[in-house]
């Protein structure tokens, strides 16, 4: 297994973070206690020129570099490499002066005024031309430097555009999709009903607030469309930096489970997947354990993305931030902690917003390295210096790769089809969230999932998990079909299979597509529950299963039943079935239950997938990277009790010592063992 070294001129992991020194030209002193302080951090990366357009260009064709090239050299000469940043995200007040047409227009067709972020037009032609312009004299500038050894495009890329140039480039789109016919389109999108039917593609809008919203294909594809509006601006800022300098990596950085974007569009284009990571840490709703593992799932998403490489943790708050409804502060130890577990679910760097807190302006109270003492005696910079050292250690684990037998389905485009569908509780539809739940369960048995798209490869998997498989991609029933033929373990539930890729409803019964002769069923009505209704699933060993919002009713073709309803009409109904197919298995679950509840049948779907489990302390996980050079297991306490985990042999990079048989863990204590190899 071959390792992939994101950054060879570092030779381990890389431990960084945004670094605003333009903010400071005016204070060389804190300038130069800033690369000292770096250094006893063990800081080895500074990404730069995030935010830094009127800087460069404070004036229209106005260039000046050399305050970065002075902090670059620095940076370089004291052992510090530079993740440099296109400065898209932020335009100075000068261009939206000049050129209007590059702001955006919202949802009610007004025009933006200056101001804020991420107020462009990703359409503009005025607007991409002032940004190739500027990126492409960063290339030639620095792109040869020694210190650079990634662009990073923009920042967090988000939001969407109804401006003119916006709205017909969605027309030519469409016409592009549906081959120009517009009766494919009025098909596809069953316009006929309100007599919404177009006569051409320059008719149709996007959904404006105030304009059309009731045709479901209309309001997905335009989500699509401004995923790949996006996603063209982004590779087009790509394409004009390797130009240039066409070996320099690329990275954009992602934000958890964005609604407003598919990132797995945009994933092909990059180099590298990074993120932004801000849990909510020590809230009210859920224990510090349940906190990690919801943040496991979404670093999986993201590792999952480039499933061969490492991903990197691009942001994240030592202490706190400035913009959740708490601004709660990590308690000691935490961060640690949760640095460690970006690395155990695969990412190759820890990094951080912000370096240095800013005096004023929206973040001058989210957390930094250095906060408004400007020292490093505070518990926050020992911390990130404890980290640093601890990064050291473990670098051996750089390049390795977390691989999985699991995956668990999550697709952009179904979860934004049940979020606009008008059907089942429009306040309980809770696909998310159903996800994560059933993807934690697994993680307490110690399989760290994938998370992939219902049209990826699944020949690397031996289990599956589809949850609320509404939307069927073309091609997704037989993907699943030969998935189980194959041998694989499949669990779809309630929800799955209604509508096709234009959210038209399957006609013959759900699941549509092929998939009743999968799973042996056929789901004939769907029940919504409310907050009092009660119903559960009984089993013939006595197992009992309680069933809260939802509930089909199912006409069993040649599945065996598993489970059946306890109330109602349909009591004694099929609830949970399975079905033979080829040499694996199909399981249905008709009905929305905890994930905890079904963790009977997770743990014979692995036995049947021959993927072992593990016996693991409450709130302890589990994950393991693997390459050339070894197998690292990351055991992570995520509680503030000591914890004993059997059956662990190797030595502890961490600790620096052999672990026979037994792993002891401190509250908030960590291990990587490497294992003995043969």
């Amino acid at each position: 297994m071959e390792k992939k070294i994101l950054f060879p001129q570092i030779g381990g992991l890389v431990h960084g973070g945004d670094y605003n020194p333009e903010q400071w030209l005016d204070r060389p002193d804190i300038l130069e206690e800033d690369i000292r302080m770096m250094k006893k951090a063990g800081i080895n990366s500074a990404t730069l020129g995030v935010f830094s357009w009127s800087m460069y260009e404070p004036a229209e064709g106005e260039f000046h570099f050399e305050w970065l090239e002075s902090i670059i050299d620095n940076l370089y000469q004291n052992g510090i490499y530079t993740v440099l940043a296109t400065p898209s995200g932020a335009r100075p007040a000068w261009l939206d002066e000049a050129y209007p047409e590059a702001m955006r227009v919202d949802r009610m067709g007004m025009r933006n005024h200056h101001g804020v972020r991420h107020n462009h037009c990703p359409s503009s032609p005025i607007y991409r031309e002032k940004v190739a312009i500027l990126d492409r004299k960063l290339a030639e500038r620095f792109g040869s430097h020694p210190g650079v050894v990634m662009y990073h495009i923009s920042n967090e890329f988000g939001g969407e555009c109804f401006c003119p140039h916006c709205v017909r480039r969605f027309q030519e789109y469409l016409a592009e999709k549906f081959d120009r016919d517009i009766d494919k389109l009025n098909a596809a999108w069953w316009t006929a009903f309100w007599s919404h039917r177009y006569n051409s593609f320059e008719q149709i809008e996007p959904p404006f607030a105030n304009g059309e919203t009731s045709v479901m294909g209309l309001n997905l594809e335009w989500k699509r469309f401004t995923t790949w509006n996006t996603n063209d601006f982004m590779k087009w800022e790509i394409e004009t930096l390797r130009s240039v300098t066409p070996d320099i990596p690329v990275t954009a950085n992602l934000m958890r489970l964005y609604n407003g974007l598919d990132y797995r569009k945009m994933a092909p284009a990059l180099d590298a997947v990074s993120w932004d990571n801000y849990p909510l840490f020590h809230n009210n709703e859920e224990t510090l354990g349940e906190t990690f593992g919801e943040t496991a799932f979404q670093h999986a998403v993201m590792r999952s993305l480039k499933r061969d490489t490492p991903f990197m943790m691009m942001e994240s708050a030592p202490g706190l931030v400035n913009w959740q409804p708490f601004n709660k502060l990590r308690r000691p130890g935490v961060h640690k902690l949760a640095c460690l577990q970006a690395v155990a679910c695969g990412s190759d760097t820890v990094q951080y917003f912000q370096w240095r807190k800013g005096r004023g302006s929206f973040e001058q109270y989210h957390g930094a390295v250095v906060d408004h003492l400007g020292t490093d005696d505070t518990r926050v910079f020992r911390e990130v210096e404890e980290v640093g050292e601890l990064l050291k250690k473990i670098a051996p684990a750089a390049g390795t790769i977390v691989r999985t037998r699991a995956a668990l389905l999550f697709d952009w485009d179904n979860r934004w089809a049940i979020q606009d569908v008008k059907a089942l509780s429009q306040s309980k539809k809770k696909y998310e969230e159903t996800c994560i739940d059933i993807w934690r369960e697994f993680l307490k048995l110690g399989i760290d999932m994938d998370v992939v798209g219902s049209d990826e490869d699944l020949s690397r998997y031996d289990l599956v998990i589809a949850p609320m498989l509404y939307l069927l991609q073309p091609g997704t029933a037989q993907n699943l079909k030969a998935f189980v033929e194959r041998g694989g373990q499949l669990m779809a539930t309630y929800f799955t299979g209604y509508v096709d890729a234009d959210q038209l409803c399957y006609l013959g019964g759900f699941p549509g597509d092929g998939l009743k002769e999968l799973f042996g069923v056929i789901s004939e009505e769907i029940d919504t529950l409310y907050p009092t209704d009660r119903n559960g699933i009984a089993f013939e060993n006595g197992e009992k299963w309680e069933v809260a919002d939802y509930a089909e009713v199912l006409r069993v073709q040649d599945a065996r039943v598993l489970g059946t309803y306890t109330e109602d009409y349909y009591r004694g109904g099929a609830a949970v079935t399975c079905k033979e197919y080829g040499k694996g298995k199909a399981y249905y679950v008709a009905a929305r239950t905890s994930a905890a509840q079904m963790l009977p049948l997770f743990q014979s779907m692995l036995a049947d997938a021959g993927i072992p489990a593990r016996q693991l302390p409450e709130g302890v996980e589990y994950h393991v990277r693997s390459g050339e050079e070894g197998v690292y297991e990351f055991y992570l306490n995520c509680t503030g009790e000591p914890a004993a985990v059997s059956e662990v042999n190797g030595f502890d990079l961490v600790s620096e010592t052999e672990v026979r048989d037994t792993l002891h863990l401190p509250g908030c204590g960590a291990a990587v063992v490497r294992l003995q190899t043969k």
